[in-house]
């Protein structure tokens, strides 16, 4: 008995011994390949994976990102790297650890190919996530069978060329994103064998023109299908049906067309649809009862015609979104019964009646939008009764009556657009001064009443619109505690009384035109505090007095009309300093001789109807008289004084530079050196003159300067200060972002002077000034050939890439323009003048970079901007596809040759979206070689033009200026399509 007993025993020890050797190695042999990968294939910068070494206890188990099962601690079933910042070659070394289910190497910078050998290691894999990374070349192919795979990722790389028959060899497969690459090949028919889908992410990629697989409906457990920008052509297939299980349907912004089948109708589980940006046309089907689940709709950007049906407005919506199509009828009643209705967007249709009396009393509105349109009649009383209504934009159409005084509750309001109506009487009182409002539109109606001094609550508004009414009696002072105002235009209204006097310490304020009412007194003198004022309209008015000379120092202003008033007085000399588009001060009482610069025919009509003034070589003003004669002793008077003035001049003059540049001031001026070069701020500061300027902005004057060497530089003084933050701000901004910056694409600062008095800036001269210099000089055509072109929009690119993605925190720019881009002596570009350059920090959410003002350049500014005041790198992104259209045409973004109310946006998406090889139109496929001869520039030698390129800058650009930030490419991603030769097409 104790034998067999014993014999037991060693049994059981043999056996742990074993199994314990034969874990031990395993444990020994995972660990010798994690270690071997790492040291051979991964670039570890932050030195994320130091525990990776042998010796430690529990190897491999322990290591950061490894994972054993809970069953067998020796057994590293998964990997995940996620997000650590290390890079190299796809790791497929890691594969050969057999107990391996699950590798996560996304959001990283691993990049270069994938070979089918090396993916082929990983075939007993459960879930392989490579995503948001640089992988490059063609997907690769499954030459042996996945048979445990379900998930696969591969979404936001590089990769290019068809999506590989060979995936079919993963017959287990539920999740499958290949969304934000480069796949240039068709949408296979064969991804309808994949039938254990869930999950179908094929969005942002550049695929041959293609339809939605016939067969699609073979997914049957397919939950997810997005292939939004993916080029689809043709109709939804009627197999769409049969996604039982559907519940996010997603194919906007694509080419498909034809009638939305009546079987969309058939999917019962269905949470989302979304069918906006496409060329749907015919009517809606009246199918929508069965979509109980049915939270989110979106047709908008279509051609439907026909009413809305009642089972879709009778379905419990969260938004339902029909804008921009040819709908017509009446909103059906039952559209106010739904309890669940937030959103409501239908503007720009044929859609008449009358807004449905409930609406607003049943749900937590929240956003109305009915704005062109045939609508007519009262608004709803309720439409505000649950006190979370934000967005009320109702403008052109025919509503009439007063505005309910309910709406002067609504304390959610936020966006209020009611212009172009029929609507009158009294504003109700509270509607003035919600402490959320942003933005007020009542333009073009019948109103009345005065501006109530409840305005001084609404703190945070932008905009105050409301020209074209009845509007009465004064501007009230309270409206002087918006600090928020950038745009006030209170134009042909009734307002009399002086202009509150506060109102010029409204230092956002970017447009002020009160133009066509009665106000009277003088012009504000003490305008100082308008440093962003762009635009002021004060004509057809009753102002008196003299023109303040003041104005003249206005950094930005463009716009100035002061004509038909009661104006007196010279025309201040200042006001030549101005760089004016547009000058007005005729019909007024002016006298005195027109100043240099006004003297020119151009502005001939602008001074007319003013009887004193005078010139000498202006017909058909009268010329100047000539002085009369004085008396001998007034003359030796006058000499005398002269002398005494002179000398005191002198000896001022003598005192002044001793005060700036002798050796006691030396040290009251602040010296930051960025470069090892030689400088003297004393010459560089002695050159800041008039005969040395080469350019003038809204942040300061940019001279040329010889220094002794013999270098040349650019000096760029700051505008002065007078106390304002703002400056400040601007000056550390650019000082901040250039001084630590070094690339071959972004200007190079040498130093700054800093003193109470001066802010100077000193850059590398560009020999060839800035782009639109060049771009748009006479011989701008002849000097800029297609590869010149080509080559300033790459490296343009990379440089406003690296403030994007290599900087941290990363830089948004927020001013780029033709002007901003400066040449050198080869014409390679460097991005300049930071002084609108905005830091995100990390800390803080995309979203939530709240700009104090409309910062950048007409033409250039991204549309969401002008009203959200949030700016992303993707506000960059549009500016820049802007200089891509610049650079092709040659004509700059508000060119009059558009036509009224086009910019180039619209000029070039229109031609591109007519060109016969566009089918059913998508502005970023194919172009015919005739339609890219209409939008090039006709004084490029055109033996110089390679239309494939132009191509492909092309659809660069309209991916750049697309209408949402989100649909817009990175700067990264701007970079490597410009450099990728597969997307060329052989013309």
């Amino acid at each position: 008995m104790n034998c067999h007993k014993h014999h037991l025993q060693l049994l059981i020890k043999s056996l742990f011994f074993i199994v314990f050797t034969r874990l031990t190695n395993s444990s020994n042999r995972d660990a010798a390949i994690l270690i071997r990968v790492k040291n051979t294939q991964l670039q570890d910068p932050p030195r994320i994976l130091d525990d990776w070494v042998g010796s430690s206890p529990n190897a491999p188990c322990g290591w950061t990102g490894v994972s054993c099962d809970s069953q067998n601690q020796n057994a590293v079933v998964a990997i995940n790297l996620s997000g650590v910042n290390v890079s190299g070659d796809f790791p497929a070394g890691f594969c050969r650890i057999s107990s391996l289910r699950n590798l996560d190497i996304s959001v990283n910078n691993f990049g270069g190919a994938i070979t089918s050998e090396s993916i082929s290691l990983c075939s007993h894999l459960a879930s392989l996530n490579i995503s948001t990374n640089n992988f490059v070349g063609a997907l690769p192919e499954f030459t042996v069978p996945f048979l445990n795979l379900t998930t696969l990722d591969f979404s936001f790389n590089n990769f290019s060329g068809e999506i590989p028959a060979s995936f079919v060899n993963s017959p287990n497969l539920q999740f499958l994103s290949l969304g934000s690459n480069l796949l240039n090949g068709s949408i296979p028919e064969f991804l309808s064998n994949l039938t254990e889908l869930t999950q179908l992410i094929l969005s942002v990629n550049l695929f041959r023109p293609s339809p939605l697989p016939t067969n699609i409906g073979r997914l049957t457990k397919l939950e997810n299908l997005m292939s939004t920008y993916t080029n689809l052509i043709g109709e939804i297939p009627e197999s769409i049906g049969d996604l039982v299980s559907l519940k996010n349907l997603d194919v906007s912004q694509n080419n498909l067309a034809g009638k939305i089948p009546d079987t969309i109708g058939k999917l019962k589980n269905i949470e989302q649809i979304e069918l906006f940006a496409n060329q749907f046309s015919g009517e809606l089907p009246d199918t929508f009862s069965n979509l109980t689940s049915l939270l989110r709709f979106d047709a908008s950007e279509n051609n439907l015609t026909g009413k809305i049906p009642e089972s879709l407005a009778g379905l419990s919506l969260e938004s339902l979104h029909l804008n921009d199509n040819f709908l017509e009828g009446e909103i059906p009643e039952v559209l106010a019964l739904n309890p669940n209705l937030t959103e409501l967007r239908l503007f720009n249709n044929k859609i008449s009646g009358v807004l449905p009396e409930f609406l607003g009393m049943n749900s937590d509105l929240e956003e109305i939008d009915v704005s062109n349109n045939n609508l007519e009649g009262p608004l709803p009383q309720n439409l505000c009764s649950r006190k979370k209504l934000q967005y009320l934009v109702i403008f052109g159409n025919r509503f009439s009556g007063k505005i309910p005084e309910s709406y002067g509750d609504c304390i959610s309001l936020t966006y209020l657009r009611v212009q172009e109506n029929e609507l009158s009487g009294i504003v109700p009182d509270g509607l003035w001064g919600f402490s959320g409002l942003e933005y007020i539109e009542f333009a073009d109606n019948k109103l009345e009443g005065s501006i109530s001094p409840s305005i001084s609550s609404a703190k945070n508004l932008e905009q105050l619109l409301i020209s074209g009414n009845r509007f009465s009696g004064e501007l009230p002072e309270e409206i002087c505690d918006i600090t928020e105002l950038r745009k006030i235009d209170s134009s042909l209204n009734q307002f009399s009384g002086e202009l509150p006097f506060c109102i010029t310490k409204l230092t956002k304020l970017q447009e002020l035109h009160i133009q066509g009412n009665k106000f009277t007194g003088e012009i504000p003198k003490n305008v100082a505090d308008w440093r962003e004022l762009t635009q002021l309209d004060l004509s057809e008015n009753r102002f008196s007095g003299e023109i303040p000379a003041e104005l003249g120092d206005l950094p930005v202003l463009t716009f100035l009309n002061l004509s038909n008033n009661l104006l007196s007085g010279e025309i201040p000399g200042e006001l030549t300093k101005l760089k004016l588009n547009e000058f007005n001060v005729s019909n007024n009482r002016l006298r005195g001789k027109v100043p240099l610069g006004f003297d020119t025919e151009f502005f001939l009509s602008s001074l007319a109807g003013n009887p004193g003034l005078c010139s000498p070589d202006l017909n058909p003003l009268p010329p100047c008289s000539r002085a009369k004669p004085v008396s001998l002793v007034l003359v030796l008077v006058l000499s005398v004084l002269a002398f005494i003035l002179v000398v005191s001049l002198v000896w001022l003059l003598i005192k002044a530079k001793f005060v700036i540049f002798g050796r006691k001031s030396r040290k009251s001026w602040k010296i930051m050196a960025f470069q090892k070069v030689w400088f003297d701020e004393e010459q560089i500061l002695a050159s800041l003159k008039d005969e040395n300027l080469i350019g003038s902005g809204g942040s300061g004057r940019v001279y040329r300067v010889e220094m002794r060497n013999g270098q040349t530089v650019a000096a760029k003084r700051l505008w002065e200060p007078k106390g304002l933050a703002e400056f400040e701000a601007g000056f550390s901004s650019e000082v901040e972002t250039l001084g630590r910056i070094r690339h071959a694409n972004i200007v190079r600062l040498l130093f700054s002077c800093t003193s109470e008095r001066f802010k100077v800036l000193v850059y590398n001269y560009m020999e060839n000034g800035s782009l639109g210099d060049v771009l748009y000089g006479d011989k701008g055509g002849f000097l800029l050939d297609w590869p010149k072109r080509f080559g300033i929009a790459m490296g343009a690119a990379q440089g406003l890439a690296y403030l994007h993605h290599d900087c941290v925190p990363a830089i948004v720019h927020r001013d780029v323009k033709c002007n901003n881009i400066l040449l050198d002596e080869e014409f390679r570009p460097k991005v300049a003048d930071f002084g609108l350059a905005k830091i995100l920090k990390q800390d803080v959410k995309e979203g939530d970079h709240v700009m104090s003002r409309v910062a950048g350049s007409y033409g250039y500014i991204a549309p969401e901007y002008a009203y959200t005041m949030k700016v992303t790198e993707k506000s960059d992104v549009y500016s820049f596809g802007v200089v891509l259209l610049e650079l092709i045409t040659g004509k700059r973004p508000n060119d009059s040759s558009f036509g009224e109310n086009k910019n180039i946006v619209k000029w070039v998406t229109e031609i591109a979206l007519s060109s016969p090889e566009q089918g059913s139109g998508n502005a970023t496929g194919s172009i015919d070689i005739d339609s890219l001869d209409q939008l090039l520039d006709p004084r490029m030698n055109k033996s110089t033009i390679r239309y494939h390129e132009v191509e492909k800058v092309l659809n660069v650009a309209l991916s750049c200026t697309a209408e949402l930030p989100v649909s817009r490419p990175s700067m990264r991603r701007v970079v490597e399509l410009l450099k990728d030769h597969s997307t060329i097409r052989s013309k």
